[in-house]
């Protein structure tokens, strides 16, 4: 495969799954990919990645992005792949990598961005699009994207050598993450309380919101995790109650090291992991504890959760695949884009 040039453009509010993403790519991207990066002025301290950089002040939400123009135009790339978190918040700067390359966008969430002729001309234009899921698939075509240039790719996740070795050990110990997600579990930690049940929760990241309510409960809050791994390792259980259509990576993290899950059936997860995690319906409390209930207390089914998850994570979310896939998408734009010229 001959040498691509490639110039990733991330900005953003706040660092993020989207940024998740990005960071996996560069560490992950085919030796005939060269990739660059410009990036936004909040978010410079969370690339050290030894790549060509180029820090703009952020143009999220701007009308233009004449600093994102001349820093790609300083890098020379052959195409650009802009990250969006949403589809609306980054507009300026597509338009800004259009001036300078064919370019390739990967959209992470469907909401922003109402329909307008300026968000369908900067749309149609792309050379490409990535999508992670059928739902953002259809969200970029509705955008003005042509279909034949949208493609699907799974997200990915780090497979680690070694999973989780299933245990039966009591209480089972059950990771969550804190957030809009911690409610729901904490309310069906306190039923299994209510029935005698015996479990410990580690809650990982922003917990503040959840401390009132988990008073009394056999809850531990962590905080922000510096070792992600080191956390999934220890649990035998992880709960991600999600009321968002979203397949968390979170969930995938967890079910690369083979830990049972439990979750909702938003967005595509049923689709996507049905047989592979215990999934009930969002927002249902009783459904939620009764599954928590028995992945903590069957080990059997525990062990083969544990089992369909790695398997299932191996097979469809392995980053190397995710990475490889974006950069044949990469290079389809730039050879589609050449021989238009």
């Amino acid at each position: 495969m001959e040498r691509l040039n490639v110039a990733l453009v991330v900005d953003n509010e706040a660092f993020g799954g989207a940024e998740v993403y990005v960071r996996r790519l560069l560490r992950c991207l085919p030796s005939w990919v060269a990739p660059s990066l410009v990036v936004g002025e909040p978010l410079a301290g969370a690339f050290p990645e030894r790549v060509p950089k180029q820090i703009v002040a952020s143009a999220v939400r701007s009308v233009w992005a004449p600093q994102v123009e001349n820093a790609l135009r300083a890098l020379s790339p052959e195409v650009v792949h802009v990250n969006l978190a949403d589809a609306g918040a980054n507009l300026a700067a597509v338009q800004a990598a259009e001036s300078v390359a064919p370019t390739v966008a990967t959209l992470h969430r469907v909401g922003g961005a109402p329909q307008s002729s300026a968000v369908w001309d900067c749309y149609r234009r792309l050379a490409g699009a990535l999508a992670p899921s059928r739902i953002v698939e259809a969200r970029l075509r509705d955008l003005g994207t042509p279909a034949e240039r949208v493609t699907r790719i799974r997200p990915g996740v780090d497979i680690p050598a070694s999973p989780v070795e299933p245990s039966d050990r009591t209480p089972a110990v059950i990771g969550a993450i804190g957030g809009a997600t911690g409610p729901d579990l904490l309310s069906a930690v306190a039923t299994l309380r209510r029935r005698g049940r015996v479990v410990r929760v580690l809650v990982a990241g922003d917990g503040r919101d959840l401390a009132e309510r988990a008073r009394g409960l056999p809850v531990r809050f962590l905080g922000r995790l510096r070792d992600v791994s080191a956390f999934l390792l220890g649990l035998d259980v992880f709960c991600l109650p999600s009321r968002r259509d979203t397949l968390s990576l979170a969930v995938l993290e967890a079910m690369a090291h083979g830990v049972p899950c439990v979750t909702t059936a938003v967005g595509e997860v049923v689709n996507e992991l049905a047989g592979a995690a215990m999934i009930v319906p969002p927002g249902d409390g009783p459904a939620l504890a009764a599954a928590v209930d028995r992945v903590c207390t069957d080990i059997a089914l525990r062990r083969k959760l544990a089992h369909a998850a790695r398997e299932k994570a191996e097979q469809d979310f392995d980053v190397r695949r995710m990475a490889a896939e974006t950069a044949d998408a990469l290079a389809a734009a730039h050879n589609l884009s050449s021989s238009a010229r």
